[in-house]
């Protein structure tokens, strides 16, 4: 009798294979909806930071990430020159450094 029950409440595979296909459709929507949501704007953020670092110019006013504000003393490839008093100046990360000063105010 537990046998016969057994195969009874098994999964009968359907006779049009429509299971598989909607399995298959919902994980496809699942990886759209993930795109959309978290990876297209995570892309767009990073583009327009990006942006930013490049515009970047000695005199211009920034915050880095650790929440240090200041100003662009000089600009090198991997660094910058951060005066963050007068006569204190400190060399960052390019990397570290994600806003100007008057981006953040205005948000």
């Amino acid at each position: 009798m537990m046998n016969v029950l057994g195969i009874l409440l098994q999964e009968q595979p359907s006779a049009t294979g429509s299971s598989g296909l909607s399995g298959i459709l919902m994980i496809v929507a699942i990886v759209v909806i993930f795109y959309f949501f978290m990876i297209r704007p995570q892309q767009k953020r990073q583009k327009d930071i990006q942006k930013a670092r490049e515009a970047m110019k000695p005199g211009d006013k920034v915050v880095t990430a650790g929440g240090i504000y200041g100003k662009i003393r000089e600009i090198s490839d991997k660094y910058i020159v951060l005066e963050i008093s007068e006569g204190v100046r400190v060399r960052i990360d390019k990397n570290s450094v994600f806003a100007s000063s008057e981006d953040t105010r205005q948000k």
